[in-house]
């Protein structure tokens, strides 16, 4: 390449170069054509995002054009058969309940006041899951409300106060002729308000003086242990005869009640009921509660058919009550709701109805921890029961003394005879003046309010949610320890039982010292703790609380008495009365009567025959 050839290619390359750096736009020109090219994308995207939101508009309308021309040819209720499931929410102060227009029915109940174990909303029952329909024939038609359209009077409904309204479920069979559910809701309080009326309906359905009606409900877990949420929820029922009954709530069940009519029927879980109620009572009703394990999250199934009879004004009253099981809030209600709260069998109900519950009331209105109003009961049951404390202690005591005169008749007779050695000893206690049943007595008759606790503290509505010391809810157990579950034990170690049974330990182990138990009886009172640790582990904090408190309370009466009891003048006493003539000493009481009785026909019988 020659020189002149060379100095044309470098002049042509930096008249380029020099060209793009001169024709190179600014950097706000750069931006100004950004915005430009980014405005119109908009531009672009608005116009495809209209041209789709016509195109989905045009669709709905064909849709919604193709449905009226569906139905227009629908007649009676087969027209409801289609329609779009909308909710409309009416609440007060303590209740937002969705309505559904599907159905006309309540599809689900939420309490406000009230959470759940892990804080979310408590919700009674909601979903699909949850059926209510009147079943009917029209037309020669099998109808089911609850699969219908209906159409609610308004969106919405919200009260306050003293305030109150009604929200009408409408399922319309001609414009003239109608079904309507009335649901009425006061500002305050767990009622709801249920009416059906019919308009027009009497040559459309047969009998249509008589409604049946199916409601169905899962019931959601709400607590911290689904096992303990399980073995207290059931269905009750109340009958025209005051009768209040449940069923089994450790295995499916059902009933039917057709003899007499049914008042209420409630799905009752743990701490929450649903319940439907008829002023006038319904004349038939069939309930059904059932459980699936494999469902986690669901408490039970339950299930209840029943037929009202028209009230005297052409409708069918009712009324749901969606409430907490508190006993005082369900007894202000009325219709003996409070008696599905299970505070025992036989006389332990009573115990806890009459002696209990009072009490607890009382110590309440002081406002105090709960923990510190377990406290303060159990003080007051232990000095109402300090003087059978005081006569079984004073009987064991007598016993103790009598030991070694017991021992030296059982070294003298021998353990061959035991009969012969039973004798022996009933002549030793009748000389001594001696009970030997005096120190198990006074523990019999305290029995009963010990079980009577065992129901009362699990169904206690106020312990839900109050915490206590490290117990952060003394409705259900407290863990230090959790674990892959095993059998009896569980999934995790409860702090307030253990304590509770190391406490029963120590007590046998002072008892036994009390009392001189030897042989196999020194060691059975060891097993019962341990027992009592396998089964009440997954019990209420609260519960283990009282029987821990009633153990230490024990040892303090134990220790009080010991001073007020003198085995020297036990024995000075015992003494005593041996030197008494017989005529003088008391006369011999039935019982002891017939186990002397007892003991010579034994002896008699086992004596050996003459040849």
């Amino acid at each position: 390449m020659d020189r002149n050839t060379f100095t044309g290619l470098f002049l042509i390359m930096l008249i380029v170069f020099g060209s793009f750096y001169l024709m190179k736009p600014s950097a706000e020109q750069i931006k100004k054509e950004q915005l430009a090219q980014h405005q119109d994308s908009i531009k672009r995207h608005q116009i495809k995002d209209a041209e789709v939101a016509a195109v989905k508009k045009a669709a709905d309308t064909s849709k919604t054009i193709a449905q009226q021309a569906d139905t227009s040819h629908l007649k009676g209720f087969d027209a409801a058969t289609i329609g779009t499931q909308k909710f409309v929410t009416i609440e007060n102060e303590e209740l937002r309940i969705q309505l559904s227009t599907q159905g006309g029915r309540i599809y689900s109940v939420q309490l406000k006041k009230f959470k759940t174990f892990n804080g979310q909303p408590l919700v009674l029952f909601t979903g699909d899951q949850n059926h209510f329909g009147l079943k009917f024939i029209a037309d020669n038609k099998n109808i089911n409300t609850n699969n219908l359209f209906f159409a609610p009077s308004a969106p919405q409904l919200s009260v306050a106060a003293k305030d109150s309204g009604s929200v009408t479920m409408r399922l319309s069979y001609s414009p003239t002729q109608y079904l309507d559910y009335v649901y009425t809701l006061n500002g305050t309080g767990f009622k709801v308000g249920f009416t059906v009326k019919q308009t027009g309906l009497a040559n459309v359905i047969p009998n249509s003086n008589t409604i049946n009606i199916d409601w169905s409900a899962s019931l959601p877990n709400q607590e911290k242990d689904i096992e303990q949420e399980r073995r207290y929820t059931a269905a009750y029922y109340k009958t025209a005869d005051n009768t209040v009954d449940d069923l089994s709530a450790t295995k499916d069940d059902s009933l039917t009640i057709a003899d007499k009519k049914t008042q209420w029927v409630s799905f009752k879980a743990h701490f929450f009921s649903s319940v439907l109620l008829a002023k006038d009572a319904f004349s038939k009703a069939s309930v059904t509660s059932t459980t699936d394990t494999s469902e986690h999250n669901v408490v039970k199934e339950m299930k209840t058919s029943v037929t009202l009879v028209q009230s005297s004004n052409g409708t069918f009253p009712m009324n749901f009550y969606f409430e907490p099981n508190e006993f005082h809030m369900l007894q202000a209600e009325g219709y003996g709701l409070e008696k599905q709260i299970d505070l025992g069998f036989g006389p332990l109900k009573y115990i806890n109805r009459f002696a209990t519950l009072p009490v607890f009331d009382f110590l309440k209105q002081f406002n105090w921890n709960y923990g510190l109003i377990i406290l303060a009961l159990t003080v007051i049951l232990k000095l109402v029961l300090s003087p059978l404390t005081y006569k079984s202690y004073l009987s064991m005591a007598k016993m103790r003394v009598l030991k070694p005169e017991m021992d030296e008749i059982k070294a003298k007779v021998g353990e061959d005879n035991p009969t012969l050695l039973q004798q022996e000893y009933l002549k030793l206690y009748k000389k001594a003046g001696v009970n030997p049943l005096g120190g198990c007595l006074p523990l019999l008759i305290q029995m009963p309010i010990v079980f009577a606790f065992f129901r009362f503290f699990p169904s206690l509505f106020e312990l839900r949610g109050q915490s206590f010391l490290w117990m952060h809810d003394l409705s259900t157990y407290d863990s230090i320890i959790t674990f892959s579950r095993i059998p009896v034990l569980g999934d995790h170690i409860s702090l307030m039982c253990l304590l509770m049974t190391i406490s029963t330990l120590i007590y046998t182990y002072f008892n036994n010292q009390i009392s001189g138990a030897t042989g196999q009886m020194k060691y059975i009172g060891y097993i019962t703790p341990i027992i009592f640790l396998a089964t009440l582990n997954s019990y209420p904090s609260g519960l283990n609380y009282y029987y821990f408190l009633a153990n230490m309370l024990t040892f303090l009466q134990q220790y009080l008495i010991r001073f007020m009891v003198d085995d020297k003048k036990i024995h000075a006493q015992i003494q005593e009365n041996k030197k008494k003539p017989e005529d003088t000493k008391k006369k011999k009481s039935g019982f002891q009567a017939r186990m002397d009785e007892m003991m010579k026909q034994k002896q008699l019988a086992t004596a050996p025959k003459k040849k």
